[in-house]
């Protein structure tokens, strides 16, 4: 690495960011939309709990300005019944519409039928990229399978490093990504928080950013 291409590096690495998912409901930056949030205590960690409910959900951290960095946050979501945890992060957030996502599907994790196991990890870019048009238009592209299989059922970790155009996903500390991907929004800035599907509650701990522009 020349000398420039170092100080480049240098000043573009930011030190990581705690950012307090516990303040939820007391810090009114952090915005929530259809949920219901709460702080409470889940196997071990202080967590905020998203209720379930319709549609998608969303909170997140209003004036927190996200390029590119990585995000690492812990999440617990459950394996039963199927299609009842849907549970992620989101990026590039203009509101609880419209907003990039990278969730997991955690009825999925250790499934025995070879296409639900594929379809463990998803990005989305919503309004106009849900799941279900990516399934449809781009089959295999924007959904994966997690090796090794994370427990549906406990905590698992999630680092989610954004360098536009591509998004990698990386789960409990593997050196490979589950999930490479190449952003569909154009919006190349936006804030930041966690997600949860149709259907679908949460838990999420632990959540650090180091943005890197």
């Amino acid at each position: 690495m020349t000398a420039l291409a170092f100080l480049a590096a240098a000043l573009s690495a930011q030190t990581p960011e705690q950012l307090d998912l516990t303040a939820v409901g007391r810090d009114p930056r952090w915005r929530v939309a259809n949920r219901t949030a709460s702080v409470v205590e889940a196997k071990g960690k202080r967590a905020l709990k998203l209720s379930d409910g319709p549609g998608n959900g969303l909170v997140w951290l209003d004036g927190y300005d996200f390029a590119d960095g990585a995000i690492d946050i812990d999440i617990l979501g459950r394996s039963q019944p199927v299609q009842g945890s849907f549970v992620g992060v989101a990026f590039r957030v203009v509101d609880g519409e419209t907003h990039d996502a990278v969730y997991f599907r955690p009825f999925n994790f250790r499934a025995a039928d070879p296409e639900r196991h594929n379809h463990a990890v998803q990005y989305v870019s919503d309004p106009k990229w849900p799941w279900d048009r990516l399934r449809s238009e781009h089959p295999g592209e924007y959904e994966r399978a997690i090796v090794p299989e994370p427990d549906g059922d406990e905590w698992f970790h999630a680092r989610i490093v954004v360098e536009r155009p591509k998004v990698r996903v990386f789960v409990n500390g593997a050196s490979t990504p589950c999930l490479v991907v190449q952003e569909l929004s154009d919006r190349a800035h936006g804030f930041l928080g966690v997600w949860v599907g149709n259907g679908s509650g949460g838990y999420f701990a632990n959540l650090q950013v180091a943005r890197s522009r």
